[in-house]
């Protein structure tokens, strides 16, 4: 049984999206973002019907120089195996069948809510890109912060650059190197891959006083993970001081900075490489790159992986990525 909430299109919703000629109009989405890491994402099938497992060498076996009526002893390697989790995303949308049909705009108005849940679900799955963590919600799956969390004692802490902030107006950049061998997005085993929208029609539903009425429902659907199955593709620049970088008074170098993380990548041509930071970043590169007069970034032009006409910015080759979901308000890693 469903209940109508003040989470459910009203009346005076659908009121505020007519045009003066009573049509649904094209609405200006000011809550939209820019998270390329979610067109960018390489996705396969899990091997698991909730996750996917990887298995990780950890140690080389032992060589040994041998002499002539001499052996060697026997030795192998050793590899440790690893479950990654998978997590559900998911949102139902019930309009009133009445206030859809209102103008004989009911297809419209039903696109048009489509449209905010689809940005709704496409910035929650960013974010937990980022940040999701089990520990704090065990719903979710496990996200590059995290796992690129601590310097100190960490075992991929080669891969994590400091850039000196102290604070916690901080934020990061990341390089991510995706391929099948390297970083991707696995989906349940035998399901599909993304976000899945279903329209399943007209319902009966019912109001706070368990009244019946007739709703319109969609459901949407996302099911994600995310598998780091070999830890020197990704390199974290963390610490980022984002007050200091646009006051330009003790800004972290970020052009240095992104130089030394391709570095640690030990071979970028295993998969598709991009940069990723936020627009506050994204702004303020450019603007040490102009006063350094760098001749480091250039522009590309290319089809993305839904066929459509892009063009973007590339430093050293690697393009830069905006992910409006990466936060100026990390606290300092250590």
């Amino acid at each position: 049984m469903a209940t109508l909430t003040s989470n459910y299109v009203t009346l005076a919703d659908w009121a505020k999206r007519l045009d003066p000629d009573g049509k649904i109009p094209v609405v200006a989405e000011l809550l939209g973002q820019t998270n390329a890491i979610l067109e960018d994402a390489i996705f396969g099938e899990g091997n698991l019907p909730t996750g996917h497992r990887v298995v990780i060498r950890t140690g080389l076996p032992a060589v040994y120089f041998r002499s002539i009526n001499q052996g060697v002893p026997p030795s192998k390697s050793t590899t440790v195996q690893v479950d990654e989790g998978i997590a559900m995303l998911e949102a139902y949308s019930k309009v009133d069948k009445d206030l859809a049909m209102l103008n004989g705009n009911t297809s419209e108005f039903r696109l048009s809510e489509d449209s905010a849940f689809i940005e709704g679900m496409s910035q929650a799955q960013a974010y937990t890109m980022i940040y999701g963590n089990p520990q704090t919600d065990p719903r979710q799956y496990l996200g590059l912060a995290p796992r690129y969390g601590a310097i100190s004692g960490a075992g991929n802490a080669q891969n994590i650059i400091d850039a000196g902030g102290t604070s916690s107006n901080n934020t990061s950049i990341y390089l991510v190197v995706w391929s099948g061998e390297t970083v991707f997005c696995p989906f349940p085993k035998g399901s599909m891959a993304g976000l899945i929208q279903t329209d399943q029609g007209e319902l009966t539903v019912y109001d706070a006083s368990g009244n019946p009425y007739q709703a319109l429902q969609s459901h949407y659907q996302w099911k994600n993970g995310l598998v780091v199955k070999d830890w020197r593709y990704v390199v974290r620049i963390c610490n980022i001081n984002t007050a200091n970088l646009v006051s330009q008074s003790g800004a972290a170098d970020l052009v240095t900075l992104m130089s030394r993380a391709l570095d640690r990548i030990p071979n970028l041509g295993k998969g598709k490489a991009a940069f990723y930071m936020n627009r506050t970043v994204y702004s303020m590169l450019r603007v040490q790159a102009l006063n350094k007069s760098s001749m480091v970034f250039g522009i590309e032009k290319g089809l993305n992986q839904f066929g459509n006409s892009v063009s973007w910015t590339n430093f050293e080759g690697v393009p830069l990525r905006r992910v409006d979901q990466l936060l100026n308000t990390e606290a300092r890693v250590v």
